[in-house]
């Protein structure tokens, strides 16, 4: 089971990236997967997450009316669209999916990285001013 995280890149602050995250070892498509983030010397940090059928988002409030999170489930691929890039979105970006089949949970779980069972290696982003 693999998740591989691509699209991070040098952007000038106001600038966009879209984040991929490839599948495959297994079908994703009835996991919750999400994106977390983790800036230099601090905690890994909710981002972003979707439900296995694709109607249900949550954002951080951070993030909110900039990120944009989606999936193709045929593909087995999840993106995280980001506009309006700011300096402190600066970090390492991780995909994430949880292992069951279809579930949902209540909403605050879906923030937690304990919810999450697979993760990708990482994808950098980097936000200059």
């Amino acid at each position: 089971v693999q998740l591989q995280a691509s699209g991070g890149g040098l952007v000038q602050a106001g600038g966009s990236l879209r984040l991929s995250c490839a599948a495959s070892g297994r079908t994703f498509s009835r996991s919750v997967m999400g994106w977390f983030r983790q800036a230099p010397g601090k905690e890994r940090e909710f981002a972003a997450a979707v439900g296995w059928s694709g109607t249900s988002t949550y954002y951080a409030d951070s993030v909110k009316g900039r990120f944009t999170i989606s999936r193709d489930n045929v593909n087995n691929t999840l993106y995280l669209q980001m506009n309006s890039l700011k300096p402190e979105d600066t970090a390492v970006y991780y995909c994430a999916a949880d292992r069951n089949n279809g579930r949902t949970y209540l909403e605050g779980a879906y923030y937690r990285t304990g919810t999450y069972h697979y993760w990708g290696q990482g994808t950098l982003v980097t936000v200059s001013s």
